[in-house]
């Protein structure tokens, strides 16, 4: 989770992967909540569960 303007080019460069959730700019404990939202999700259909209201 970078700052308001993201991480420096040096270490974009050194990183092995980039992840983004969304070009807008959300503060940090809205990123976790909807990084951890995404992990359940993703989890939750890949064990063959219902993730919505089927």
């Amino acid at each position: 989770i970078g700052g308001a303007f993201g991480f420096s080019d040096d270490i974009r460069q050194r990183a092995d992967s980039l992840w983004s959730l969304s070009k807008l700019t959300f503060p940090h404990h809205l990123v976790r909540t909807v990084f951890l939202e995404q992990l359940y999700r993703a989890f939750t259909i890949l064990n063959g569960e219902s993730y919505h209201n089927d």
